[in-house]
């Protein structure tokens, strides 16, 4: 299946090609393609590195090109303004197309990543030093659809996805040991150690962000490779995705990293005892003068009592 999908990429290419002086790139679309001497070749906007269009381009080159390409930036950012996001940012890219170890911003702000370009540490200065790129080695997807009458059939989910991981992405099946299903939710690992990679190898990292982008409407394919998700025929409707990155070398954020969420568990905590102890209180005096009341009156019942 794997190679029938390259050899439709290959035609692809080849047809594109043959149109006088325009080519495309069918995997990737934020690129620039030019025909030299009767070849279509194609550079991602942003980095200028050439891509082989015959198979995923790099995670990393990707994120470079969309920072990069015609028409990503509406208005220019103010100078000291920042976006909380490490989801996306313009990355230091390597020859071979994977992360740098340690990535920085224009504040001199620098952080080290793994090879998933996934923030693994806390943010620091400039003298930040990252040994090595850790290698994510395992990537955890989950998926919710719609609600729909009936459940799917957990084999046919599953081979439904495995299917279209195979061939719309190029990976082999034995780096996706498991796809489960629970309605609405679906699990699917994708696990890929350094030795078990071969150089033809696509990497699970940049599967996941193919997977994630297309979900999400953006796909980094051209227009023509349309992605379709179906079960027996029927649309799997995506509403949600969440991705977790698993390294060899677990991360290294500080307490800091955690601080505001240790906040927010204290305070709720705090408010709960304080709300138990108001109404503790409150019912402890109810009850306390509702005794009075009663005792009072029986007092003055058994003066009458004794007057008569």
């Amino acid at each position: 299946m794997e190679s029938t999908f390259r050899i439709v990429l290959f035609l692809m290419v080849v047809a594109a090609s043959a149109e006088e002086d325009h080519c495309t790139c069918p995997t990737n679309r934020r690129t620039l393609c030019v025909m030299e001497q009767g070849s279509c070749i194609c550079k991602a906007f942003g980095s200028n590195q050439k891509v082989d269009c015959l198979t995923l381009t790099s995670k990393c080159l990707l994120m470079k090109a969309e920072m990069n390409a015609p028409g990503s930036r509406r208005f220019p950012k103010p100078e000291t303004g920042f976006l909380d996001n490490d989801g996306l940012y313009d990355p230091d890219c390597e020859n071979n197309g994977i992360f740098k170890a340690r990535q920085c911003n224009h504040t001199d702000t620098c952080w080290c990543v793994n090879s998933a370009g996934v923030r693994r540490t806390d943010k620091h200065d400039k003298n930040l030093r990252c040994n090595e790129l850790v290698r994510t080695s395992w990537i955890f997807i989950e998926l919710k659809h719609k609600e729909r009458e009936s459940p799917f059939s957990q084999s046919e989910v599953a081979s439904s996805l495995l299917r279209l991981i195979q061939n719309r992405y190029m990976l082999r099946p034995s780096f996706i040991p498991s796809i489960e299903y629970d309605y609405p939710f679906i699990k699917i690992d994708l696990k890929q150690n350094a030795s078990q990679k071969s150089y033809t190898d696509v990497d699970i990292a940049d599967v996941a962000y193919y997977f994630e982008k297309d979900i999400k409407r953006d796909s980094p394919f051209a227009s023509s490779n349309k992605f379709n998700i179906t079960v027996k025929g029927e649309p799997l409707d995506i509403e949600e995705v969440l991705i977790y990155y698993v390294d060899e070398i677990p991360p290294e954020f500080s307490m800091q990293f955690l601080k505001a969420g240790i906040v927010a568990v204290v305070v709720v905590a705090l408010l709960a005892i304080l709300t138990g102890i108001t109404v503790f209180v409150i019912m402890r005096r109810w009850r306390t003068g509702k005794y009075k009341k009663v005792e009072a009156k029986e007092m003055g019942e058994m003066q009458i009592n004794r007057v008569s």
